[in-house]
């Protein structure tokens, strides 16, 4: 069976849209249209062959955002290769990815020169290294590379191919390659592009990494489908964000709850959001309620919540570009029509309505984990993707989540989980970052800890945060202890690192 692939994507939208605008890298304010995004992709197709790239290699990606970057995937794919992602802020880790991910090339900035030096010798199946910012000892010049046009050779890639690895963010254990392939993430990505209800007037900002499958999912393939100007930035900052959102004309921005924490607390500087705007994405981390309301309710940009994971190639539930209220302004949005949705119970069958239980999918999942088959088979058993993530689903097939599963806290048999403690703490106008743990206690069995960083400046106690909680919850359910820390530790998806405060208070009991 054949279905679309990204390749397929691009050149469709390139012959209907030739000269509209693609891509805008804007930290180097570099830009390209659609045709000519066919015809580059095409060129570093052809100079990766050269180097004797083949179907089913993977092609290392370790750099930050940008133009380059993209057209690295989309030449990879372009082979029938898949393009391997590793997060530039796991620096310090590379050689396990690329031991793990045995890829032949590996793409980078020139900034992580020193990096790709001193891990040499620890990476024996790169055959080239290839730097996007000019040549460097030992390594290609992604430049020379792409103007020598060489043409790519004619190479069949189905829907059913694989196309993309990206490591889960490892927020509860170790990171994990999912692989995606292209025909059920190019449906999954039309269906989200449907959703968004995008146009090829719409505008877009994606400023979280590209190393990323939420990036792949919320910006790149779904702006590729309606011919949106899609923009991708490197560095962060909420000023010159604002900044290039109202001079481009930015209709849609997609980012986590952080980044998007950071740009309402500059529009309300500035008195407004960037002109344009009309709704943000959401995704990888749970949305604090209140970030929730003032965008749609102070900005009039509705803040559209998403639900996925690196093992889907898209999202379970996703909302619309609207503002919601009651039951279904606290739910994520309903399930997407590319997938089947379950809310289960531990024999994988179907819980009543309202009911919580663990969310399985089926239908357009990943292939599997790289090279761990065993995981692969716990995740994807009796035809259902067991996501881990406990939820309820009511009569309008809207999702709301619960929690992990692997992160209940049970206190005197009574199981707990940590999202609406977080949301309570995150209501306090002090905290800035909130994780809910288990603290292990002699009469309780387990009880709810929270670790909390607080805004700069901010000046608040654990006595003070625990009356806030008790206000919201009751005394029967909200935290027995609490600790101030200066820094969160962060995953590098940009999720609070909780296996890392976990562990720590595990060695400290």
């Amino acid at each position: 069976m054949s279905f679309l692939t990204f390749n397929d994507m691009l050149r469709r939208t390139a012959w209907r849209l030739p000269e509209h605008p693609f891509l805008y890298w804007s930290d180097r304010n570099r830009s390209i249209t659609y045709a000519q995004g066919e015809q580059l992709s095409d060129a570093v197709a052809g100079g990766l062959a050269n180097l004797g790239v083949k179907k089913g290699d993977r092609v290392g990606i370790f750099a930050h955002n940008g133009l380059d970057y993209v057209m690295a995937m989309f030449g990879a794919w372009k082979l029938g290769a898949v393009s391997d992602h590793i997060n530039v802020l796991q620096a310090q880790n590379l050689a396990w990815f690329v031991q793990d991910s045995t890829p032949t090339v590996l793409i980078y900035t020139g900034d992580l020169h020193e990096v790709v030096e001193r891990n040499r010798p620890q990476m024996p199946s790169i055959r080239h290294y290839i730097c996007l910012d000019g040549e460097r000892p030992g390594s290609l010049d992604w430049n020379a590379m792409v103007a020598a046009e060489l043409k790519p050779p004619a190479v069949k890639v189905d829907g059913e191919d694989a196309a993309h690895l990206s490591y889960t963010s490892g927020s509860s254990g170790k990171p994990k390659g999912a692989i995606l392939a292209h025909g059920y993430t190019a449906r999954a990505t039309h269906c989200i592009a449907e959703r968004l209800q995008l146009t090829r007037e719409d505008v877009s900002f994606g400023p979280t990494s590209l190393a990323s499958s939420y990036h792949l999912v919320a910006n790149l393939l779904p702006g590729i489908h309606r011919g949106v100007f899609i923009g991708v930035r490197t560095r962060w900052d909420p000023e010159t964000a604002w900044n290039e959102m109202e001079q481009r004309g930015v209709t849609f921005m997609v980012a986590n709850p952080l980044l998007l924490n950071d740009l309402l607390l500059h529009c309300r500087k500035m008195g407004r959001k960037p002109a344009a705007l009309r709704f943000v994405v959401s995704g990888g981390a749970p949305v604090p309620p209140e970030l929730k309301m003032a965008y749609q309710e102070e900005l009039g940009a509705p803040l559209v919540e998403s639900y996925g994971q690196s093992e889907l190639g898209g999202f379970v539930a996703l909302g619309y570009p609207r503002p919601e209220q009651g039951e279904k302004f606290k739910a994520i949005g309903p399930e997407l029509p590319d997938r089947e949705v379950r809310i289960a119970d531990e024999q994988d069958n179907e819980v009543p309505i309202g009911t919580p239980g663990e969310i399985l999918i089926r239908g357009g999942v990943m292939i599997g984990y790289h090279n761990l088959p065993e995981k692969t088979a716990e995740a994807l058993r009796n035809g259902w993707l067991h996501t881990g993530d406990m939820g309820v689903m009511d009569e309008d097939g809207y999702i709301r989540l619960v929690g992990r599963w692997s992160e209940r806290i049970i206190m005197h048999g009574r199981v707990i989980f940590p999202r609406p403690l977080e949301e309570a703490l995150l209501r306090h106008p002090a905290v800035r970052y909130a994780c809910v743990i288990a603290k292990k206690d002699a009469t309780a069995g387990q009880v709810p800890k929270a670790v909390v960083e607080l805004y700069p400046e901010a000046v608040t106690t654990p006595q003070e945060l625990m009356e806030h909680c008790s206000a919201i919850l009751g005394d029967e359910n909200t935290l027995r202890s609490i600790e101030i820390i200066a820094q969160m530790p962060m995953t590098p998806t940009g999720k609070i690192g909780r296996a890392d405060l976990q562990a720590r208070e595990d060695q400290s009991s």
